[in-house]
């Protein structure tokens, strides 16, 4: 297992190459995660279509999964998946072989007019143990303690953000890129492991465009308003010392 992964989040601009699907952007910056090194590279909420919700089975799912596989690389894609009677918000984890790893659907909704899911889940990859949560489960830290003690290293968190006009008097989505900021240095100072967050360019006034990877003590690096792909490396030696250090375990 790699002490020092390389995690990417790809900050796409949703349907601008099609109106109704990112099927071709996702292709394109996974194969772009994979020529800066990544293992692997997670998209934001709701990536893959505007209007359709899917099959575990559906073409788009298996397109993906065939690029993963060409670029040996593992991805994170969410989407509205249909299980049994329902559709639960679902992020899926792809393999460097094309296979679908795992799947976490979204617990703490937010307006969603999908299931909650119910079960906090940590997946074993080639390079640490990954924990999954979707958006507004960011503000839920017991959660993020839960997946602490199944023994996550790092946690992506794929998002669509928006914020309600009344939350700030004045500067609306800077004050509001301040609270995920926040957000995101709490959860990983607190449970000592990585939290990558993944959001969408969309031309919404109230929703917000900001990624960001955050380890322990710093946001190590953002993106706000702008389409591309952040990286950083994951010292997961370093996270296990930590939480010795810390008496964390």
């Amino acid at each position: 297992m790699k002490k020092k992964p390389i995690i990417a989040i790809a900050a796409i601009r949703y349907f601008d190459l099609h109106h109704e699907h990112n099927l071709e952007k996702i292709k394109t910056f996974i194969g772009k995660a994979k020529k800066m090194g990544a293992d692997i590279v997670c998209f934001p909420e709701n990536c893959i279509t505007k209007e359709e919700r899917l099959l575990l089975d559906h073409h788009f799912i298996k397109e993906i999964r065939k690029e993963c596989k060409r670029h040996s690389i593992w991805c994170i894609v969410t989407e509205d998946v249909k299980f049994g009677e329902h559709f639960y918000t679902t992020a899926m984890l792809v393999g460097r072989d094309g296979k679908v790893k795992g799947h976490y659907e979204k617990i703490n909704l937010y307006g969603d007019d999908t299931k909650a899911g119910n079960e906090v889940r940590v997946f074993e990859t080639d390079f640490a143990k990954v924990g999954i949560v979707i958006c507004w489960d960011l503000t839920f830290p017991g959660l993020f303690s839960e997946m602490k003690k199944k023994g996550a290293e790092i946690v992506f968190c794929p998002a669509k953000w928006y914020y309600d006009l009344p939350s700030h008097k004045h500067s609306h989505k800077k004050k509001e890129i301040q609270l995920l900021r926040s957000m995101l240095l709490a959860r990983a100072h607190e449970n000592v492991f990585y939290v990558a967050l993944s959001n969408p360019i969309i031309e919404e006034a109230d929703q917000v465009s900001y990624s960001a990877i955050a380890d322990p003590h710093d946001i190590l690096k953002e993106l706000i308003d702008k389409e591309g792909i952040i990286t950083a490396e994951a010292d997961v030696g370093m996270i296990r010392k930590f939480r010795k250090y810390y008496g964390k375990k």
